[in-house]
This record gives structure tokens, sequence and C-alpha cells, in this order.
């Protein structure tokens, strides 16, 4: 354990992994900003294909210079999922039930990029990926396991409780402790559009996880469609078209406050 919190310690004075974790922030916010487009395009009923991140790579790889964008992608949230795991091993906290809730959280948020990372590298090598599918695919397998619905409402309530995690980081703007802010109009709108990103990305979340909820107490699993399927969901609502529309606007704002995370982040 001394050992690897001495490489921690290394790697946090490294200034090459601290720029890749800042440019990982930017090219998160390329994704978002592309899933925030699809997901307009949808509600506008312009198609758009999948308005989650197998969908974002495929408009990425189809798009000039796609495939150098996602070697960037991916290589930035490789470097910002070790920054997170290098945080897990410093964090110092006395209390240790918050110590270790702050490590489960730097983990999981290191295994979200790993997972977007993976995604990305799938389309720089030219291949396919369909997130839907391996959401109803995780279904199938705990389904197909004794205590199966039990353990794919704990899946579905997991993904709901991390939505509302970020829609109230948004509301309390408690993200603001993660920056180094500047002053005066570039600063209220920087927190203007986390506000706005953190709650529109929280809705989506959060209607993942009441899918697999869903997929879980009917025992489809087709009704687990990631995040594509939980933004459908929302246009099936009454003026589901709007609300659509508002989440999208709201996730390409995410990815403009990531752009200025890359800049402003504490590291």
């Amino acid at each position: 354990m001394a050992n690897a919190k001495g490489a921690a310690r290394a790697a946090t004075g490294s200034k090459t992994l601290r720029t890749l974790a800042r440019a990982g922030y930017a090219v998160l916010g390329v994704v978002h900003i592309v899933i925030g487009a699809i997901a307009i395009s949808v509600a506008v009923g312009a198609g758009g294909g999948e308005a989650d991140q197998s969908g974002a790579m495929r408009q990425i790889q189809q798009s000039p210079a796609g495939v150098l964008l996602l070697w960037l992608i991916a290589i930035g949230l490789l470097a910002l999922a070790i920054w997170q795991i290098v945080q897990a091993f410093l964090e110092r906290d006395s209390d240790a039930k918050k110590k270790w809730a702050s490590r489960a959280k730097f983990v999981g948020t290191a295994a979200a990029y790993l997972a977007i990372a993976s995604t990305a590298l799938v389309y720089a090598l030219g291949g396919q990926s369909d997130s839907s599918q391996s959401s109803q695919s995780l279904s199938a397998q705990l389904l197909a396991v004794p205590a199966g619905v039990f353990l794919l409402v704990l899946v579905g309530l997991g993904v709901v409780a991390v939505g509302i995690a970020f829609i109230a980081n948004g509301a309390t703007r408690s993200f603001k402790k993660k920056l180094v802010l500047p002053s005066g109009a570039a600063k209220r709108g920087i927190v203007a559009f986390g506000v706005a990103g953190y709650i529109a990305k929280g809705i989506a979340v959060g209607v993942t996880g009441i899918l697999f909820i869903v997929a879980a107490l009917t025992q489809d699993p087709e009704a687990a469609g990631g995040m594509d399927a939980a933004l459908h969901s929302l246009a099936a609502l009454p003026f589901g078209a709007v609300i659509l529309w508002v989440v999208g606007v709201g996730l390409a704002l995410y990815g403009l406050f990531c752009f200025a995370r890359a800049r402003y982040a504490k590291m």
C-alpha cells in the first residue's frame, strides 16, 4: 500500500499526466456536445442516430479527422481515469467512512471514463459498438442467475443514485469546489453551464437507472436500453419533445462546462 501511495504521489507530480488529464475533460466535453446535438435532433424529429456514447463515437468517426479525434478521446479519458485512481490512493479524510466513500467515488468515476475510452478505441480501430445492446446484455445475464431480479434492481437503484447525485451537484453548485474559477462574467457563465449541465445529465442517467428497474420487474432485458432508450422515453412523455430538447441542450452545456473544467479544474 505504501508503494502504491508513493507511485500515486509521483503521478500527481507528472506534468504530462496532468496535461493529458485536462485534455480528458476537453474530449469528454466533445462527446457530450455530440450526444446533446443528437438528442436535439431526435426532439425536433430530424433523426440523428443513437443519443449515447456509441452514437456520439459513430458521428465522430464519420467526421473529417474523426479517427484522430477518437484516438485523442481514448488517450485523454484513459489519462483522466488514471488521475481519478491516483486521487483514490491519496484520499486522506480522517473519517474512515467518508474516506472509503470518496475512494469508491473516484474509482467509479474512473470506471466510467474507461468505459467511454474503450468505446472510442473500438471506433478508432474501425469497429462498432452498441451501448443499448450492452445494457440489454447485462440485464439478460443478471436475470439468468439466482436472485437476478434483485441484483438488477440494485444496479438500477445505483444508476438512479448517480443521477440524483448529478442533479444535487448541479442544484447546490457543489461542483465549484473542484474548480479554481476566474472572476466576473466568465465565472457566472461557467457556473450557469455547470448547473444546467449537471441537472440535465442527472436526468438522463436517472431515467437510465429507472429502465434497469423496469427491466428487472418485468423480467424483460430489452427494457434496459441505456441512455439512448432513456432519452427516447423522455420524448414519449407529454411535452416530451420539449423535455428532450431541454435535456439535449443541457447535455451540450455540460460539454461546454467540461471545456472550462479542462482549464480550471483543481489538479
